[in-house]
């Protein structure tokens, strides 16, 4: 009887979450193409926790992590906004110039969602050390987006407080709470369907190449 109760809140967990595994995932890109898109951002070290909202039930839908360290990256955990000239090994997304991260935040929020975007500065190591246990952390299954995230941030120097959980709501009120956050809503019309909106952005980055 309590693996079965177990079983049914992790299925709860995974409806909450709304997170899944793209079903076509990108290839994990070689090395060298890694280290052509790398992007270093010329502002300062900076940790942006993504939330993505359902606008008619006001659940939580997917969390992400934008960190800005020695290169700017997304963690973006059982994500499913990729871009095919955008290379990732794991969940971790590489060469998010100002473009891409623009892009990447309007594509989850439509007449069905909206994003939570939170930032805080942070020192040029905890950026580091956060991008390093993006890289460590690999492919996070269905649902786990909030607790990957969650895992990473409670790993960092001042971020103990972060608790681990399967909820991007309670995340996202966790991340609130740091000292210096600062938080704005991002609130879009387009069609439910991102994946169009995907296609015509990485036609965009194809005839730029």
């Amino acid at each position: 009887m309590r693996n079965i109760k177990f079983l049914l809140a992790t299925a709860g967990f995974l409806i909450l979450a709304g997170c899944a595994i793209p079903s076509n995932p990108l290839p994990d890109a070689s090395q060298a193409v890694i280290e052509e898109a790398s992007y270093q951002h010329d502002g300062p070290a900076k940790l942006t926790l993504y939330t993505m909202i359902n606008n008619r039930s006001g659940s939580g839908a997917h969390s992400s992590l934008m960190i800005n360290g020695s290169q700017r990256v997304i963690f973006d955990p059982a994500g499913t906004v990729r871009f095919s000239a955008v290379p990732e090994r794991g969940d971790v997304l590489f060469g998010i110039t100002p473009q891409v991260a623009d892009f990447y935040a309007r594509a989850h929020a439509r007449e069905t969602y909206h994003v939570v975007i939170q930032e805080v500065e942070v020192s040029p190591e905890i950026a580091e050390r956060a991008l390093q246990l993006a890289l460590a952390h690999g492919r996070a299954a269905s649902g786990f987006c909030s607790a990957s995230t969650s895992s990473v941030l409670q790993k960092l120097p001042g971020f103990e407080s972060i608790g681990n959980t399967f909820f991007p709501k309670r995340l996202m009120a966790d991340f609130e709470k740091l000292p210096g956050v600062t938080t704005r809503k991002l609130f879009e019309d387009d069609e439910d369907d991102k994946s169009l909106a995907i296609s015509l952005f990485d036609q965009r980055l194809d005839a730029t190449e």
